[in-house]
């Protein structure tokens, strides 16, 4: 079940390359994602009213705060860099340079977080971070 979530991610998250490269033009990168991230913060709140949840948040321990808080300054990050990019450059080639953060995410997987990196996804890394330096080059 968990593949479908991922697939559903994948799927959103180039829809949100697309309307984000058509919502940055003309515009200030920073206000752009500004207004993106009172989108999310509306649409994630009002899930967690309409299901109940809020009682939840009182199970946080600190720690759980501490990683919660970092997670959400790189995603900020992340999303103004990745707005500022498609303001400056092209979708096709943004967004797919934009995945090498899967190659990444596989290293620091495995240093961080001990988990074991297979020869299938070691090659997939690979072959995402040749992707992006074909990209990235002239």
């Amino acid at each position: 079940m968990w593949w479908i979530y991922a697939l559903l991610s994948a799927f959103f998250a180039s829809l949100t390359a697309i309307f984000a490269k058509l919502g940055v033009a003309n515009v200030n990168s920073n206000v752009a994602t500004a207004v993106r991230t009172v989108v999310v913060l509306f649409l994630i709140w009002t899930l967690v009213f309409i299901r109940g949840e809020t009682k939840l948040i009182n199970q946080l321990t600190r720690e759980n705060w501490f990683y919660l808080i970092i997670s959400g300054l790189a995603t900020g990050l992340s999303w103004l860099f990745y707005f500022k990019a498609l303001q400056l450059g092209k979708v096709s080639l943004v967004a797919p340079i934009d995945k090498l953060s899967v190659a990444l995410t596989l290293v620091f997987a495995v240093v961080f977080l001990g988990e074991s990196l297979t020869i299938k996804s070691a090659i997939g890394a690979i072959m995402i971070l040749g992707g992006t330096v074909l990209l990235i080059g002239k």
